[in-house]
C-alpha cells in the first residue's frame, strides 16, 4: 500500500523518505512484472510499425504533458550511443480539437497519458486515432491495442510507474530491431549499427519470451537502485526538504532546469508544485526548460551553455531556490546556472546521477542528491521518485 499524499502533513525524516521509496518498489514490481508479457508483444508491434515508416505520437495534459515530452525525447534522441533515432512527436497541443486529427496516419502509434482515473479528452483522441488505423497505447485506459489500468491511486506514484513503462517500451523496441527479427537497412549509418541488416527478417516466439524476462530484470534493477538511494541519500533528501521549506516560508520560489529527459522532469516538478495533487498546497515554481522560444533564442544568439543562466538572471530573486537536474552531473548549462545561483545567494539543490560529476566536485549544490548509476533511464526513474517525495514533504 502506498503512502497517500492526500495526508501530506508528514514529518520530513530519513525514515519517512526510506519508507516512501521502498513502498514504491513494491508497486512497481507488482504492476510491471504482471505487464511484462503484454509489453513485450506491444514492443514487437511498435517495432513493425517503425519499420514500416510509422511515427510515435504522444499526448498528455496537465502534469502528464511532461510524459508526452519525455517519451518523444527518448525515441528521437536516444541516450545510448549507437541507438537508432526513431520518429516521435509530442502532439499534446492538438488534443481536444473537433473531429479526428489529420496529423495521425494509419501507420502511426498514438500514446496517451493521464492520471489514475484516465483523461476523457485523451481517450477520445485515441479512439479517433484508432479509427484511422493507428496503433494506440493507453497509459492508463480501458481500450486500445495496448492499455493498462492505473498502477496506484496516488497520482505521483502512478506517474513514476508509467515512466518506467515507457522507458521499457523504448529500450525493448530497439531489441526487436537490433536482433533483426524485422531486419532493416541502416543505409549510410550502417557503421553505427553493425548488428542491423545482417539477417533476413525472422519471427521468433522465443524472442518475445526473452524480452518479457528482460523487462522483469529491468524492474528488479530499478528496485535495487531505489533501495540503494533509500539507504544512502535519505538524509540528503531530508536536508534538501528542510532547506527548501525555510526559503519558501520567506516567500521565495523554485527555479528548476535540466536537459532532455531532465528538462521534462523539471517541467513535471514545476507543475506538481503549482498545480499539486489533491491534499498538497501550491508552491511557487518555474521551469526554465519550459519555454522553447527563450531556450532557442538564447542558444542561437549566445550559446547552449547560457540557456538556463540567462533565464535565472531574469527570473531569480535573492534567496530563491535553484534546482538543477542532471543524470551526469556534468551538464555545462546546469553547472553555469548553479554557479550563477550561488553568486546571487540562492539555495542550490541538485538531483544527479553517476557519481555527481562536476557539480559535486565543484561543490555547486548546497544539497546534492545522487542516484549512483551510469544508466540514464534507471537514473531518471529513481530521480522521479526523489523529486516527488520532496514535493510530498514540502508541506509545513
Amino acid at each position: 500500500m502506498i503512502v497517500n499524499v492526500g495526508n501530506a502533513a508528514t514529518a520530513a525524516t530519513a525514515g519517512s523518505v526510506r519508507e516512501r521509496l521502498l513502498l514504491r518498489n513494491a508497486v512497481c514490481e507488482k504492476f510491471l512484472n504482471a505487464e511484462a508479457d503484454r509489453l513485450a508483444l506491444a514492443c514487437q508491434q511498435m517495432a513493425r510499425r517503425f519499420q514500416d515508416g510509422g511515427r510515435l505520437l504522444a499526448i498528455g495534459r496537465g502534469s502528464y504533458l511532461s510524459d508526452a515530452q519525455h517519451v518523444s525525447v527518448e525515441f528521437v534522441h536516444p541516450v545510448i550511443v549507437g541507438k537508432r533515432a526513431l520518429p516521435a512527436l509530442d502532439i499534446s497541443s492538438l488534443c481536444g480539437g473537433p473531429g479526428p486529427n489529420p496529423i495521425v496516419e494509419p501507420s502511426d502509434m498514438v500514446m496517451g497519458f493521464g492520471g489514475p482515473q484516465g483523461d476523457p479528452e485523451v481517450a477520445g483522441f485515441m479512439r479517433a486515432a484508432q479509427a484511422r488505423g493507428a496503433m494506440t497505447l493507453a497509459l492508463p485506459g480501458t481500450e486500445g491495442d495496448y492499455f493498462c489500468g492505473a498502477a496506484a491511486a496516488d497520482p505521483l506514484v502512478h506517474q513514476e510507474v508509467i515512466e518506467i513503462l515507457y522507458h521499457t517500451l523504448w529500450e525493448t523496441v530497439h531489441v526487436f530491431l537490433e536482433r533483426s527479427e524485422l531486419g532493416f537497412d541502416a543505409g549510410e549509418s550502417a557503421f553505427l549499427y553493425p548488428f542491423l541488416g545482417q539477417q533476413q527478417p525472422q519471427e521468433s516466439a522465443g524472442l518475445v519470451s526473452e524480452v518479457a524476462a528482460s523487462i522483469r530484470l529491468k524492474v528488479s534493477d530499478d528496485s535495487a537502485l531505489r533501495t540503494r538511494v533509500a539507504a544512502e541519500e535519505a538524509d540528503a533528501i531530508v536536508q534538501a526538504v528542510l532547506g527548501i521549506r525555510e526559503r519558501l516560508a520567506q516567500g521565495c520560489k523554485l527555479l528548476l532546469f535540466g536537459n532532455g529527459g531532465s528538462a521534462t522532469d523539471a517541467n513535471d516538478f514545476a507543475f506538481d508544485c503549482v498545480r499539486p495533487p489533491e491534499g498538497l498546497q501550491p508552491v511557487p515554481a518555474i521551469s526554465l526548460a519550459q519555454d522553447p522560444a527563450n531556450i532557442t533564442a538564447i542558444a542561437n544568439d549566445v550559446g547552449t551553455e547560457m540557456i538556463f543562466l540567462r533565464q535565472l538572471i531574469a527570473y531569480s530573486r535573492p534567496r530563491d531556490v535553484a534546482v538543477g537536474i542532471s543524470t551526469s552531473g556534468g551538464s555545462a548549462n546546469v553547472i553555469a546556472a548553479l554557479g550563477e545561483a550561488r553568486k546571487r545567494g540562492l539555495l542550490t539543490v541538485a538531483l544527479l546521477g553517476c557519481d555527481g560529476g562536476e557539480i559535486v566536485r565543484r561543490k555547486l549544490a548546497d544539497f546534492a542528491i545522487v542516484v549512483r548509476s551510469d544508466y540514464i533511464p534507471r537514473i531518471q526513474e529513481v530521480q522521479a521518485s526523489v523529486y516527488h517525495i520532496v514535493r510530498e514533504l514540502l508541506e509545513d
